[in-house]
């Protein structure tokens, strides 16, 4: 009897289709029942993937929010970052290119030939082309991807540009500064050209538009012609805000009046713009039903430039510098989906941990991707587990190298009668040049300079072969007897020898064997010559002629084996008690080479590191010589110490480097100088070719396009090589002048730009 009832109830139940509804799938009061079984896996499917937003701010410092700086105004960020997670231990690259190639691909440059700067408007150059990106993963994954901002990643073949990098779409600009009304693009005077494109064409009259506002329209509009929920939607906001040039609207700097600075004032005002293009973002999220499942991340490119306004402090240096002020980024991630919120995550991240991170997320197959260097760090933002990434390697760059030991060492070796070298002094170095031949008797128009020159070598404690007198001025100059060997330990740096060996250095028993690499290209492009960082030879030649040695390599920027190299495993734990000295003379790393990793709490930075200062917000800005120092530090010896190639920072306990413990502890440097050699291993060789005369806007219509057609595709005997600055290349300027022109034109930009009123 009350089986009989109990039946009649479930199929009158089920004739009502009750049963048939599945009450955890969200919103099921709101979209009522769907009594189709598969639709509703596939809907529950497409719920768990989440609609991510990624927000990407160019130039903006650490002191530049406002939850890190009171008098910066961005109520909307304050507010998104603390309901979210703060990252406060994250890392960016120092200069635009490598950051945004390393989100994208998910690799360190070294892996990709994009070590050296960023990608210039007329150089032949873009991401491998083999290689596979973030966008492309996600549309396997299913997802709609977009893309809105700035590129700045190469477009000298349609095959460079977004659309053809897995984005469905794409709104912006292709260069890396363009001016935010009329959006004209230079690269150097007479070279400019309108920049706006609109998926693979260009979107002419857009012109008095500003950029910022322009860009937040569009993700409006596509965020409204989307349906979230028949498919997940990936949108890449990469704003051109707040690089220079300083145009904000007038309306903006108002709440800034106050600030004397008037840099600071106008680069605050577009801070300003940056939260108020956020805000309009997340309303339309809400108002278009994305929010609820949506993943909204937000961060830097790369370090503030405090010459144009921006603001790093209390870190130290600036953008395009190896110091935390130029690579410790802003960010943070807002989502409804964390699990642990409104919290500060000290975790150690790096850009190149989005791509594995969010792949994973969308429910991609991160192993297609073979030689990642980033990791899914999504437990650790989203629950606080530990981070699974322990290092980071900054960058390997050895076309940047210092002319401080080693070329100065080698060019007395090669020219007997040049030679350069620093005295003493606070911070200061003073270069001297000798073209004579040894032996021959000095000009009487340069006996000062002669005297000077002696004056200097004598206080380094060694002559050149440069500064070699006559026999009538040797009877009137008495020679300094040379030091004692057994005292040169004790000696400060200032007093080697110039003719010592460049610094390297050794370990007891290192981990691994580096040999010579021999690496072969497919692409037709001619063999460049790289020098071996990583010398390992256990023979090593005494000749200081001969060293350090050079292996021979070509360009590899298409070859798809380097995307299948392992990543090198964490080193272990580095805290271990100083070892006072390393007898082995095995070398392990050219000191001279730019570099600089990040091992657990170490920070290892050798070569030239770049401007190292700590500049206050406070402090008046002036815009320093030629246009290219802002993306590029160069060596300044007033910058730096004399004679120094290595720094070594516990990050953790000296968040603001200032106490250098490289001598302290010479067992940490000389194992992360061995990190540095590992990686170098993998190393594929730097593509940086010369600008191409063909890519002039002239050509095209007055705007910035792809330049190689299809049928020139085949042909790479244009595209070839390294760039190199050679003797006769800086003759021909000299003589035409063209720094003159340079000066002279950048030098009015800055007064226009810098010096007029609100």
């Amino acid at each position: 009897m009350h089986a009989a009832a109990t039946l009649s109830v479930l199929s009158c139940m089920l004739s009502l289709g009750y049963l048939s509804v599945d009450w955890t799938t969200p919103n099921q009061v709101e979209d009522h029942y769907n009594v189709n079984t598969q639709n509703d896996q596939g809907s529950l499917e497409q719920s768990r993937q989440p609609h991510i937003i990624f927000i990407l701010t160019d130039d903006q410092g650490y002191n530049d929010i406002g939850y890190h700086n009171p008098s910066i105004k961005t109520p909307t960020l304050d507010k998104l970052a603390a309901e979210g997670v703060k990252l406060e231990n994250y890392y960016v690259q120092p200069i635009c290119t490598p950051s945004r190639s390393q989100l994208i691909t998910g690799r360190y440059q070294i892996h990709t030939g994009l070590q050296h700067s960023i990608i210039r408007p007329r150089q032949p150059s873009c991401l491998p082309f083999h290689m596979d990106t973030l966008p492309q993963r996600l549309q396997q994954a299913g997802y709609a991807t977009h893309m809105v901002g700035k590129w700045h990643l190469g477009f000298y073949r349609k095959e460079c540009l977004p659309t053809r990098k897995g984005f469905d779409s794409f709104f912006g600009s292709l260069t890396g500064s363009v001016d935010y009304y009329s959006y004209g693009s230079c690269d150097g005077p007479g070279l400019c050209g309108y920049d706006l494109h609109d998926n693979e064409g260009v979107a002419w009259g857009q012109e008095g538009r500003y950029s910022t506002l322009l860009y937040t329209q569009r993700v409006r509009k596509i965020l409204e012609g989307h349906d979230p929920t028949a498919k997940p939607l990936f949108l890449l906001l990469s704003l051109q805000a707040v690089h220079t040039p300083l145009q904000p609207p007038k309306s903006y700097i108002y709440p800034y009046r106050d600030m004397s600075n008037v840099a600071r004032r106008k680069f605050a005002a577009m801070v300003s713009t940056v939260d108020e293009a956020v805000r309009n973002v997340t309303y339309a999220l809400r108002k278009y039903g994305y929010y609820r499942n949506s993943v909204i991340i937000f961060s830097t490119d790369n370090g503030a430039q405090p010459f144009t306004g921006g603001s790093n402090w209390p870190l130290r240096g600036r953008k395009g510098t190896y110091w935390e002020g130029g690579m410790r980024g802003v960010a943070f991630v807002h989502s409804p989906l964390l699990r642990r919120r409104r919290r500060v995550s000290r975790a150690l991240l790096h850009i190149t941990d989005w791509f594995p991170t969010l792949v994973g997320l969308a429910g991609g197959n991160i192993s297609q991707s073979q030689g990642l260097d980033g990791y899914d760090v999504w437990p650790t933002i989203s629950e606080g587990k530990e981070s699974p990434r322990q290092e980071i390697l900054h960058n390997i760059d050895p076309l940047h190298r210092r002319p401080t030991l080693t070329a100065v060492h080698e060019d007395a070796i090669k020219t007997p009668g040049k030679a350069k070298g620093k005295g003493k002094g606070k911070g200061k170095g003073t270069s001297v040049t000798s073209k004579r031949a040894p032996g021959q008797a000095p000009k009487k128009s340069k006996k000062k300079a002669l005297k000077q020159q002696a004056k200097q070598w004598s206080k380094l404690g060694s002559k050149p072969n440069a500064a070699k007198k006559s026999r009538a001025s040797q009877r009137h100059t008495k020679s300094k007897p040379p030091l004692p060997k057994h005292k040169l330990k004790s000696l400060p740096k200032s007093k080697l020898k110039l003719k010592s060996k460049p610094q390297v250095f050794s370990l007891p028993q290192p981990p691994f064997h580096y040999k010579k690499t021999h690496l072969k290209s497919q692409s037709g492009r001619t063999p460049s010559q790289y020098r071996n960082l990583s010398l390992s030879s256990p023979n090593r030649p005494k000749s200081p002629a001969k060293a350090p040695s050079h292996f021979s390599s070509e360009s590899v920027r298409f070859l798809p084996q380097y995307q299948n190299l392992p990543r090198p495993k964490p080193h272990p734990d580095l805290k271990t008690k100083p070892q006072p000295e390393f007898q082995s003379s095995q070398s392990v790393w050219d000191t001279s080479v730019q570099a600089a990793i990040r091992v657990g709490d170490w920070k290892l930075l050798t070569g030239d590191p770049g401007y190292g200062d700590w500049v206050p917000p406070q402090v008046l800005t002036t815009l320093p010589g030629r246009w290219w120092n802002l993306e590029r530090a160069l060596f300044s010896p007033s910058e730096t110490a004399a004679h120094k190639n290595v720094w070594l920072f516990n990050i953790t306990g000296d968040p603001y480097e200032r106490w250098d413990l490289a001598d302290q502890r010479p067992d940490v440097v000389q194992r992360l100088l061995a990190r540095l050699a590992y990686y170098n291993q993998s190393a594929v060789p730097v593509y940086f070719p010369p600008d191409d005369p063909l890519a002039n806007p002239d050509r095209h219509g007055g705007a910035w396009v792809p330049w190689v057609g299809e049928e020139e595709e085949e042909d790479e005997e244009r595209y070839k090589g390294v760039y190199k600055k050679g003797k006769n290349r800086k003759k021909k300027r000299k003589n035409k002048c063209k720094l003159c022109k340079l000066k002279s034109f950048f030098l009015k930009l800055n007064t226009n730009m810098m010096s007029s009123g609100i």
